[in-house]
């Protein structure tokens, strides 16, 4: 019997030379074949010692010889006809497994092949993927001809038609954009599995098997067919030939560092692996750039052979259906092409845009082609390239398809050689939760965000709907980002100057400049007044208004903010920020409208409310709602909610609590008497419940009752917070009211266990920064901080030591980072002296340190 741990130790030793081999690692094809090959030569040498009748094979990344460190290795057993034999397959595996092969295996007969083509068209593709190690190649040969016997048009069709659904059910999983900040490499969009669905559908059009015994990948044979039958030119080939091995060596080299299988190349990943290569001299961003390139060209590369083959598939139009668009490009369908053999011009490519988005049509692939080679030879002969911008201008200027466009105009590089100054901002990195995406494909989602807006009814559809002319908007958001790569810090400043000077060039009205100007000035303002600052405060509302020379840059400026940030991230567009935005908005379109100011507004509003529900509402309720100062209160709570505090209040309670479940979140509202450091204990008692605070709102009668709003979510789950917790948080917060709860002592107890969750969560440290503003009445002090569980509390605890009261505080996420605001008086009742400033940033960056 061999001597397994002989031959464990020694297969274990040829992989560590092949994984500490510096100049394998450089070479992603070489290195994967070497290690593919090395699990071959074993596999056969512990196998050989066990009778097994039929062939024995290897099937996916195996068979392909692309096996990083820690891919699967996966294995046929084919026979004609299984009918025994369970016995010898498992003592082989056993012995593979006793032997550091750790195999994943599965048995197959002929009769399985029409089986799976009728009920498992995914399991039967993936027999076109094998390769023959050992056993009888007899059997091996016989079940390849069955298989390709089986193929006629019909099966063809409905095998690459399941493709296209598998690619989509695979983008909504893992990403349906190349530039996607952490990306699986595998499986979003742009990753190996784009160029793999390429090779299967290939070997089904064709019908043949792309394997073969040679000592290469299959990618490598296959560019070789490519290159071969001349399917793609030579430039293109290199391309795909330079990106696959890029996202290859990335894989390897993130299996070695995370010592396991993981494909998705997450942000402190992402450093590890730059510290690896030598070319990107420590320089992750440079990195993820390179690898952002790569990843678009493989999948811009598979979306042109798929729709390739989809138009094989559909019905071919008659020649004398097609429409001349002009002596150059024709239509027929939905595909563009060239009539004439004269040379591309960067006109030329804008003029065929603006028909493919005049027509919600495409380029064929000889049109596609030409537009990428000639881009490419253009850009690398960096001379400053001339072109009407007519056309561009007028694919702004249309009502449908622009976002789809310009998407296109990115994929194929013409985007950055009309506008120079949108080159940098492709696979710019924008790290944290808070984007998802690269720059440039943050701005071109934007964009399509605004222009798929629903007629819905919505007030901000209605407002997009209602705009005669979008170019001025679209191009408001094409630069709101554009100096980012320039200064992250004041981007907004120094691209408001980038606009101007683009939009002068390609020849728009002063007018028109100005606004657009204004608009990227300001594309951070709204947001940061609707989210971090007292919407009810007259003060914020006419500063705000002063911003705005006319009630259409308002309207330009709130669609400019809503396109931004949805199109960051999931987590960061809530039903909650939507709301705050159109309060903010629809306050100052009124202030615009009616010539108020923000006192006039706020006194007509709550009068108002007052008339209109004063047959609803009894004297005591009516008394109540005059002694809160802020007709915020009115927003947030029905009538029955009003209803029932003044009778808590009124019946003396020191203290009540509700929950109710307000959109995904769980609202806790706590009415008592205003003491000191309540805000403090109140967020303590709800932090040792594992609660996290989204935002607060503070209400505070003229008789010093409070009523405090939350709402809340469990830290762990994000979700709402189960009924059945809530007896539990009711006792805290009345402990806590009562000064019976040992807040300090429980928060230590339980911040390690939160210490540790959180490490899993957040990968890049967030900075903290402390910054003040004055304000007519109160000191505004923004806190920014990672978010983590007691942020509030730690610093709220810390205000309180230092002798501050809040009056108003707001906290507005970020994905991973916080800015929680607070609008304070020092404990003379005074505004805070900026001679303060510097120690109170000390004492409170001194506490959140002391959290993180």
């Amino acid at each position: 019997m061999p001597d397994y741990l002989q031959i464990k130790q020694e297969f274990a030793a040829a992989k560590e030379e092949i994984f500490k081999d510096k100049r394998l690692l450089e070479n992603a094809y070489e290195f994967c074949v070497q290690f593919s090959l090395l699990v071959e030569e074993y596999l056969i040498r512990i196998a050989n010692d066990f009778d097994l009748n039929c062939a024995l094979v290897s099937s996916g990344s195996f068979s392909r010889r692309e096996l990083s460190p820690h891919s699967d290795i996966d294995v046929l057993f084919i026979f004609e006809k299984f009918d025994g034999g369970e016995e010898s397959i498992q003592k082989c595996i056993t012995a593979l497994w006793d032997c550091g092969i750790e195999v994943s295996h599965t048995v197959r007969e002929f009769n399985d092949i029409q089986k799976f083509l009728e009920t498992d068209l995914h399991a039967f593709t993936q027999f076109f993927e094998t390769r023959f190690i050992i056993g009888s190649e007899k059997i091996y040969n016989e079940w390849n001809s069955k298989l390709l016997s089986l193929l006629n048009k019909e099966i063809v069709k409905k095998l690459v038609l399941a493709f296209f659904e598998d690619v989509e059910t695979r983008y909504k999983k893992y990403g349906d954009s190349p530039k996607v900040l952490e990306p699986n490499i595998k499986y979003s969009a742009g990753g190996l599995r784009d160029l793999q669905m390429v090779q299967w559908m290939y070997s089904l059009k064709n019908n043949v098997i792309i394997t073969d015994q040679s000592e290469r990948t299959q990618t490598e044979i296959f560019i070789d067919i490519l290159r071969e039958k001349k399917l793609i030119s030579p430039i293109e080939i290199n391309r795909i030939y330079r990106s696959y091995e890029l996202l290859l060596k990335t894989r390897n080299l993130l299996h070695l560092i995370c010592s396991k299988k993981n494909d998705r190349l997450e942000f402190h990943n992402q450093e590890q692996l730059a510290k690896h290569l030598d070319q990107f001299s420590n320089n992750w961003e440079m990195f993820m750039k390179q690898y952002f390139e790569a990843a678009t060209k493989i999948h811009r590369f598979s979306k042109t052979i798929l729709k390739r083959y989809h138009e094989q598939l559909v019905q071919q139009i008659s020649d004398r259906l097609a429409i001349e668009l002009d002596e150059e490009f024709m239509l027929k369908g939905n595909l563009i092409s060239r009539t004439v053999e004269s040379e591309l011009t960067l006109s030329s490519i804008l003029r065929a845009f603006y028909y493919r988005c005049l027509h919600d049509a495409r380029f064929d692939e000889q049109l596609r082609s030409a537009v990428i080679e000639k881009v490419a030879y253009l850009d690398e002969d960096n001379e400053d390239h001339q072109a009407s911008s007519v056309f561009f201008r007028e694919i702004l200027k249309s009502h449908s398809g622009v976002g789809k466009t310009l998407t296109s105009m990115n994929e194929m590089g013409v985007l950055q050689l009309f506008l120079p100054e949108f080159k940098d901002l492709i696979g710019f990195f924008q790290p944290g939760v808070y984007h998802c995406y690269t720059a440039d494909e943050h701005t071109l989602i934007a964009l399509s965000k605004l222009e798929n807006l629903p007629e819905d009814g919505r007030s901000i559809s209605k407002l997009f709907h209602s705009l005669k002319d979008r170019d001025i908007i679209y191009l408001a958001v094409l630069f709101h980002d554009i100096a980012k790569p320039i200064s992250v810090s004041g981007h907004e400043i120094i691209g408001a100057e980038i606009a101007s000077s683009i939009m002068e060039r390609i020849g728009y009205e002063a007018d028109e400049i100005a606004t657009v100007k204004h608009l990227v000035r300001h594309h951070l303002t709204m947001e940061q007044v609707a989210f971090r600052r007292n919407l009810n405060d007259p003060a914020t509302l006419n500063k705000f208004a002063t911003l705005f020379p006319s009630i259409h840059t308002l309207d330009l400026l709130y669609l400019l903010t809503y396109a931004d940030l949805s199109a960051v991230s999931p987590v960061v567009w809530t039903e909650w920020k939507s709301d705050l935005l159109f309060e903010l908005y629809q306050k100052t379109r009124t202030m615009l409208e009616e010539r108020l100011s923000g006192e006039e507004l706020l006194v007509a509003s709550k009068e108002e409310i007052l008339s209109r529900k004063k047959k609803e509402y009894s004297s005591n309720v009516q008394k109540h709602i005059e002694s809160i100062d802020d007709i915020g209160y009115l927003n947030i709570y029905s009538q029955e909610e009003i209803n029932e505090h003044v009778k808590q209040i009124e019946n003396g309670e020191h203290i009540s609590v509700f929950f109710k479940e307000n959109g995904g979140y769980t609202n806790v509202t706590v009415i008592t008497k205003d003491s000191s450091s309540l805000l403090s204990k109140l967020c303590g008692a709800l932090s040792i419940n594992d609660l996290n605070i989204h935002d607060a709102n503070i209400f505070t009668r003229n008789d010093g009752i409070v009523i405090d709003s939350f709402n809340v979510t469990d830290y762990r789950t994000q979700k709402k917070v189960e009924e059945a917790r809530y007896e539990k948080i009711t006792i805290d917060l009345t402990l806590a009211v009562e000064n019976e709860l040992a807040i300090g002592t429980a928060f230590k107890k339980i911040e390690s266990k939160w210490r540790r969750f959180e490490n899993k969560l957040f990968n890049i440290a967030s900075k903290i920064k402390i910054e003040f503003e004055r304000h007519e009445k109160y000191t505004i002090i923004d806190v920014y901080a990672p978010d983590k569980l007691g942020l509030l509390y730690q610093v709220t605890k810390r205000m309180n030591e230092l002798g501050l009261a809040i009056f108003f505080a707001k906290i507005a996420t970020k994905g991973d980072d916080v800015v929680d605001a607070f609008y304070v008086l020092n404990n003379k009742g005074n505004k805070i002296p900026q001679n303060d400033y510097e120690l109170i940033k000390m004492e409170l960056k001194e506490a959140i340190e002391e959290l993180i």
